[in-house]
């Protein structure tokens, strides 16, 4: 039989006296749907979220079909063919939905009792589909159908309804369980789909409550609720964008051109005026286009982000093995450090006895040889301890003993132990203290002696002719003690300045002297000052002009 509206059947276009909404509202909804469902299933096709939501924009595709004969067709059969299959859509998508959200949020699939529960919810609607409870009257004249009765219409919708009820309560029991960041995606997650449930079924269930009551002549008013699919599928979009959902990397640049493609495209479905169709299609090529192009130049960019992570990453890895080859550099040092200076102490030892004449006085000769030894080993036991040093400053194992500590009795000591070895040299050695006596130095004293010594020691070493001056003055401002150690040796080129208190640096000029070093002394000096809350570096005129070490420690 065919309606008296229209001449000859007709397919979804160029129907008169349709809603100028429908199209608006079917296609575009249709199309995102099926475009973001296809787009995620073909980048993941083994992830189940995916295809769930493949099988969902399937359904709402076939439910817009099914919309679309019935509104602008004119043949019975067809309307009666189609108009049945809404009962079967509805309550799909209303469990494919529950079934999305628990895949999505647990990342599992559901157990098998659920799956059974779904079936047995669905199975009453595919048995009374080909009966009269679901489709009863056809009216030629006004070109419509009469349901079979409330029980079958609100059944499904009443499994919309459960659903959207299901839901929300997946939803606020899983954002109670999740971190702060997950809680944010699960709410986002179900304020899309509950938004797409609530505008598709309340809408459809207003619309047949409405009709049936006779207070509207059509069922236009569900056109709005398919816009709850463009919001959901916008939803899902920026979760892919901004949370990478389904394993998937998703550039918000393709987001955004995709959405001006649709918005752009879908008004070929509303727009009447023939100059404003054109406008309109010049306007859909130039966003294609320029989008293309954005795309591309976004893509390289990523590209570049990731291939520079990449070695960023490989960066981290080699840095980490570095660090763990210098730790086991660093302990091997400490042990053969601590098995090296036994015997040098114990050989200093027996040196100085010899020399003292405790096993009778020796001979000149074996004396001259024996004070050859005992310098050499004094420069074994420095390097040893510089060594043992270097290894636990790295390993964070140095222990201070800071006190308040007279510095004074520290520069005497150390003024009387050098002074013996300027005089052999031919140099000059001088310390200046000033007359009002220096306040206690919050220092550890071992250390301070240790640092101050291989300063001075140095001095008397790269300098040849001239003499060594040690002056320590107070800096009340500044609530410091200063030591300064000049010189008149070779001096520090500007160029060798930065790198004088570098592990094993030593300066371009020391070798003319023939003098030895490993070029630690200044470095452990360094760590050690500044541990102590001190300060200490080098000040020099140049080449060949001597030098200045200033040595600067918190008073206590």
């Amino acid at each position: 039989m065919i309606c008296p509206s229209f001449a000859n059947p007709q397919w979804f276009f160029f129907a008169s006296g349709v809603p100028q909404l429908l199209y608006y509202s079917h296609f575009p909804s249709a199309v995102i749907a099926v475009w973001l469902g296809a787009y995620v299933y073909f980048k993941n096709p083994k992830f189940l979220a995916a295809r769930i939501l493949l099988a969902i924009s399937i359904v709402f595709l076939l439910w817009i079909l099914c919309d679309l004969v019935t509104w602008t067709n004119n043949n019975s059969s067809v309307i009666i063919f189609a108009w049945s299959f809404f009962g079967i859509f509805y309550a799909t998508l209303s469990l494919l939905s529950v079934y999305f959200t628990y895949v999505f949020l647990d990342g599992r699939d559901i157990s098998l009792t659920k799956k059974l529960i779904f079936l047995g919810i669905l199975l009453p609607i595919i048995v009374l589909t080909p009966t009269k409870y679901n489709v009863d009257t056809f009216f030629l004249n006004a070109c419509g159908i009469s349901d079979g009765g409330l029980f079958f219409t609100n059944y499904y919708y009443g499994v919309g309804f459960v659903a959207f009820l299901w839901i929300l309560g997946l939803i606020f029991v899983r954002a109670r369980r999740a971190s702060a960041e997950d809680r944010k995606k699960t709410l986002l997650f179900g304020f899309g789909i509950e938004f797409f449930l609530l505008s598709f079924f309340v809408s459809g269930f207003l619309a047949s409550f409405l009709v049936s009551k006779g207070y509207i002549q059509n069922f236009g008013l569900e056109f709005f609720g398919l816009f709850g699919m463009v919001i959901f599928m916008t939803f899902l979009t920026y979760l892919i964008v901004r949370y990478h959902a389904f394993n998937i990397r998703l550039l918000g640049a393709q987001a955004l051109v995709t959405a001006l493609g649709f918005l752009v495209g879908s008004q070929l479905f509303y727009v009447k005026n023939p100059t404003n169709f054109v406008l309109t299609q010049v306007s859909l090529v130039l966003i294609i286009v320029a989008g293309f192009i954005l795309i591309r130049s976004v893509k390289e960019g990523v590209k570049r982000q990731e291939q520079l992570q990449k070695m960023t990453d490989a960066l981290a890895i080699a840095n980490e093995k570095l660090r763990k080859l210098d730790t086991a550099k660093s302990e091997f040092i400490s042990i053969a450090s601590h098995q090296l200076r036994t015997p040098l102490t114990a050989i200093k030892g027996f040196i100085s006895l010899i020399l003292e004449g405790v096993y009778g006085p020796p001979p000149p000769k074996i004396e001259d040889a024996l004070n050859k030894v005992y310098s050499s080993n004094e420069r074994l036991v420095h390097l040893v301890e510089d060594l043992l040093n270097l290894s636990r400053i790295e390993s964070g194992r140095l222990e201070y003993h800071i006190e308040p500590t007279p510095i004074e009795d520290v520069l005497k000591e150390l003024y009387a132990l050098f002074r013996i070895i300027t005089k052999q040299k031919g140099l000059a050695f001088e310390m200046n203290l000033p007359k009002k006596p220096l306040p206690l130095a919050m220092i550890d004293m071992s250390k301070l002696r240790e640092v101050l010594s291989n300063v001075i020691d140095n001095a008397i070493k790269y300098t040849k002719e001239g003499g060594v001056t040690i002056k320590t003055e107070l800096l009340a401002e500044k609530k410091k003690i200063q030591v300064r150690v000049t010189d008149t040796g070779i001096g520090v080129p500007p160029d060798e300045m930065h790198n004088l208190f570098q592990k094993f640096s030593r300066g371009k000029d020391t070798s003319r002297l023939h003098a030895n070093g490993t070029g630690l002394g200044l470095y452990v000096g360094k760590q050690m000052i500044e541990a102590m809350g001190g300060k200490i570096w080098v000040a020099s005129k140049g080449d060949g002009l001597g030098s200045t070490f200033i040595v600067e420690v918190p008073v206590a």
